[in-house]
């Protein structure tokens, strides 16, 4: 009778030896001559143990080293209905999987149900030190019982539950990979980079969570999200959660002329750029023109003229003082409300700073004096704060019911994170928050603010759904999940053994699931 086979991790890939004499397991193994062994990409552990224990495989696992926890939430809040539906779409796709909801639509606290649904050791990672230090704040509160560390900004903890940036969770994937059951990513279109998907790869984490208010990314890799975490099974918009989760909330457009001086300057501007371009055959219409544009301006004179009058004329549009009269106005009308105010460059940051003697954030602002200007945001001292791109992502803003958008770039993520940034219910009863969007009209911008709504990819999105579900996989679940899905996302069952002990045909003592006896579990 021959040696019974053992699983091990090995820096981001599984070693399985001797062979199983069963060829379930070949399609996942590469031979390595250099230990003369077969070697297993990490992330493909649960589906070659899960082929194994159907074959009825004999095998000892040592690559694991997760384990199940105590979870007790000290405090609990009644989740809201897309919490549960989100939930119970993510258990239902053998709790692996992406879910997009909006900002301000509770994404941390669906975070914690699934970790109290799945009480495994859990690696959670994000973008920025400031959202690890309030995703540790909140498990801290949420779980004063459990182990909670950091891993990034100097820290370097090994606890059962880890919050980490994705620069760091990258640099110690090899050494982290088997030690967490379950892995959330924040943010998770950060995710599928060359730097950071190795935290994915080199894991064994048999269950994975992403959560994003935009997955999509412009290069198109949020594609390899349904490899790296699962194919997205929950999606809400902004609007379907207006007046429950979210305040009612109403976007406002509103355009400005150019003054004729700006108009004359920003034409002749504009056509020294399109000269240049129709020379050189260029469409801006495509990021590929762009960059290309980009290339030729730094190769001759005329290139180099055509480029200053680009950006000179984008300064026009971005910058024109028809914005700042109608930003006066605006915060005459809405004084005493809460108001934030957002721009394309650090430039009209300052301009607006100054002369109007409001509070501001760029990423120039040193982190003491930006949370103390977020406190007094927070506690009513200031009612105003202007900021560029800092607060798009990764910074906890206290609930505003006002946004000013006085220039920002193309991107739909951006926008949404900006909307969301007024879209906090908090306290306020019957709460009505208003989105300004400001255009300079006839320039660029128009085109700009078409692009950042996405009013141009919502109909082949919408196709794309269709053929995916036809082909048969998971349906996206767009809110109002039926009794039936809910149902069987309770009844999923986790076969997942975390005992390092031999494994008879395959199947684990009923006491051993993957991590512990899940009789306890609490479904939420």
């Amino acid at each position: 009778m021959g040696r019974t086979p053992y699983l091990i991790f090995d820096r981001g890939t599984l070693i399985l030896h001797p062979p199983p004499k069963s060829k379930v397991w070949i399609d996942h193994a590469t031979w390595d001559d250099r230990v003369e062994k077969f070697r297993i990409p990490a992330i493909q552990y649960r589906a070659l143990v899960e082929a194994l224990q159907e074959s009825e495989t004999d095998f000892i696992d040592e690559a694991r080293q997760f384990h199940p926890l105590e979870l007790v939430a000290s405090v609990e809040m009644t989740p809201y209905p897309h919490q549960n539906e989100a939930l119970a779409a993510w258990k239902l796709a053998g709790r692996r999987g992406v879910v997009v909801l909006p900002t301000a639509a509770g994404k941390t606290y669906l975070a914690q149900m699934a970790m109290q649904a799945t009480p495994r050791t859990t690696l959670i990672v994000v973008p920025t030190l400031d959202l690890m230090h309030q995703w540790y704040a909140h498990l801290v509160a949420a779980f004063p019982d459990a182990e909670v560390g950091l891993l990034g900004g100097g820290s370097r903890d090994q606890t059962p539950i880890l919050v980490a940036t994705y620069d760091s969770a990258a640099i110690h994937a090899e050494s982290l990979g088997n030690k967490y059951a379950l892995l959330i990513f924040d943010e998770c279109h950060h995710l599928p980079t060359d730097f950071n998907r190795v935290i994915a790869e080199y894991a064994i984490a048999p269950y994975r969570l992403g959560l994003s208010a935009t997955p999509e990314r412009t290069d198109g890799k949020h594609a390899d999200l349904n490899f790296l975490v699962g194919q997205e099974v929950y999606r809400k918009r902004a609007e379907d959660l207006a007046g429950k989760a979210l305040a009612e909330h109403e976007i406002v457009q509103v355009k400005v002329k150019l003054s004729q001086v700006e108009r004359e300057r920003y034409n002749q501007l504009i056509q020294v750029r399109n000269d240049f371009l129709k020379q050189s055959r260029i469409s801006l219409g495509s990021l590929n023109g762009w960059q290309t544009f980009v290339q030729m301006s730094a190769r001759s004179q005329s290139g180099r003229k055509a480029m200053l009058a680009h950006r000179e004329a984008k300064a026009i549009a971005l910058g024109t003082d028809g914005k700042l009269r109608l930003l006066t106005d605006l915060l005459a009308q809405h004084f005493p409300a809460r108001i934030l105010i957002f721009t394309a460059d650090n430039a009209t940051v300052y301009r607006i700073s100054q002369e109007m003697l409001i509070p501001s954030i760029t990423h120039q602002t040193p982190v003491k004096e930006r949370h103390e200007i977020l406190t007094k945001f927070k506690s009513g001292e200031y009612n105003t704060l202007v900021a560029s791109n800092v607060l798009n992502e990764g910074v906890d803003v206290p609930a505003a019911s006002i946004a000013i958008i006085l220039s920002g770039s193309g991107s739909t993520r951006e926008y949404i994170q900006r909307l969301g940034r007024v879209l906090r219910k908090g306290n306020t009863e019957n709460k009505r928050a208003i989105l300004y969007e400001v255009i300079a009209e006839d320039t660029s911008e128009e085109g700009t603010s078409v692009r950042r709504r996405g009013e141009k990819i919502n109909e082949p999105r919408r196709q794309e759904e269709k053929k995916e579900n036809k082909k048969g996989n998971l349906k996206v679940v767009y809110g109002g999940g039926n009794q039936r899905s809910a149902k069987a996302a309770e009844q999923l069952n986790i076969n997942y053994s975390t005992e390092k002990s031999d494994v008879t045909n395959g199947v684990t003592d009923s006491s051993s699931k993957w991590g512990g006896d899940y009789s306890q579990e609490t479904e939420t």
